[in-house]
């Protein structure tokens, strides 16, 4: 964390300024948010929220709220939708500090891909905690719009979008489509060029096509995802604890 805090205050400020936006570049800005990104543990997110919301107070900076903003998401999607915890507004915090980063930052800025898609992510789990259809619409809007303009160099906004469509109720089912879409895209540019995405937001991608893919005809290329979910996460910290009990769950099937 130190050597990551140090990174944070040595960055010039020209660098958050407008630039062409390359895959290198998106995936250099990336790796400096990959440590807040798809948290699982959630004793280490709590830890990390603490830590993140001091030091943005006390060393106040965009990508300090950046961060910050993207730790609140986490929170919101692992206490308030999953665990059901009783932790309230954290997403409304994520959304509102997302909000006005995107407000003053250069749509050619590095981080936009990630500040655009997290933030149509956490107006989702805004819309999840109160039930208010309108702000999913308003969320799916923003998402088409981060889509359109990053995800031919960041695999992000595809990646939330179709978190969020597969998270959601059976009845909104045209939805569902944009998981199966999606995760599908991203595997087909991860495919062509493994620079696209990183191998742990990839593991998560793998699991996540195979899981909206749960029908026969799908289960070769399902055990394939599940395989590859599972090699590209030695630590076990992302997607692969999820694809070895989906790829279980399968086999008994058969």
């Amino acid at each position: 964390m130190k050597q990551i805090l140090l990174i944070i205050l040595s960055l010039p400020g020209s660098s958050l300024g407008a630039q062409t936006l390359t895959r290198s570049s998106v995936a250099q800005a990336g790796a400096q948010l990959e440590d807040v990104m798809e948290i699982t543990d959630t004793t280490h997110l709590r830890s990390r929220l603490a830590q993140a919301r001091q030091t943005a107070t006390n060393t106040p900076g965009f990508l300090l709220q950046l961060r910050l903003g993207i730790l609140y998401h986490e929170a919101a999607l692992n206490f308030t939708l999953l665990a059901k915890t009783g932790d309230k507004g954290l997403a409304a915090k994520s959304y509102t500090l997302l909000d006005s980063l995107a407000a003053k930052t250069d749509t050619a800025n590095s981080f936009m891909p990630f500040i655009a898609s997290y933030r149509a992510s956490a107006l989702a789990l805004m819309a999840g905690e109160t039930g208010n259809l309108k702000q999913l619409g308003s969320a799916f809007s923003l998402f088409e719009t981060a889509v359109a303009k990053y995800s031919a160099i960041c695999a992000m906004p595809e990646f939330l979008r179709g978190s969020v469509a597969e998270n959601l109720p059976a009845w909104m089912y045209r939805k569902h489509r944009y998981a199966r879409r999606d995760f599908t895209e991203i595997i087909r540019k991860y495919e062509a060029d493994s620079s696209y995405a990183t191998p742990s937001l990839m593991s998560f991608t793998y699991w996540a096509w195979a899981n909206a893919h749960r029908k026969t005809k799908y289960r070769a290329e399902a055990f394939r995802c599940l395989n590859r979910a599972v090699a590209l996460d030695k630590q076990g910290i992302a997607g692969r604890p999820r694809a070895e009990a989906l790829k279980k769950e399968l086999e008994d099937k058969q």
